[in-house]
């Protein structure tokens, strides 16, 4: 069996490919604890941005055939699959390509400036920056201290 840590990584390599084949992208794959249920999150999503049930149907049962036969996860778990939704994290630079222009939020894993969440429009992305637009003021990251950075949406 695997560590928990591990997990996530061992089923990305499963899933991986049943993504592939159903021409999907594989967005994150997430294990974590909900109360007191385990989840196996899936995120994909086809070409255009979107998720069909027919689509999260067959992945769903591939994926469930070789975690069955392959048993990489000792605890009871319950699995997911299902498009990112409106908080799509940003985890590639093709993501972040993709995404600019868009209303994003960022956590870092320091203080920058006294904090470590920021909301803004994505400006610029590079391997070693990102470029937000906070408050018609540019902020610029170094990418090594985002912990986390997903779309996010106005209320």
């Amino acid at each position: 069996m695997f560590y928990l840590g591990k997990v996530a990584e061992t089923v990305t390599d499963f899933v991986l490919p049943i993504a592939q084949s159903e021409n999907l992208n594989l967005i994150d794959v997430e294990f974590l604890k909900e109360g007191s249920d385990w989840i196996l999150r899936i995120f994909l999503e086809n070409k255009n941005g979107e998720l069909t049930i027919e689509e999260c149907e067959k992945v769903s049962r591939s994926l469930s055939m070789i975690l069955d036969e392959e048993d990489p996860i000792d605890k009871s778990y319950i699995l997911e699959v299902s498009s990112p939704g409106l908080e799509r994290p940003l985890k590639t630079e093709e993501d972040f390509e993709r995404f600019k222009g868009e209303l994003i939020a960022v956590k870092t894993f320091k203080k920058i400036e006294g904090q470590k969440e920021f909301v803004g429009i994505l400006k610029d992305f590079n391997v070693d920056k990102i470029t937000l637009e906070i408050d018609n003021n540019k902020l610029e990251i170094d990418y090594s201290l985002v912990a986390r950075a997903n779309l996010t949406f106005e209320i």
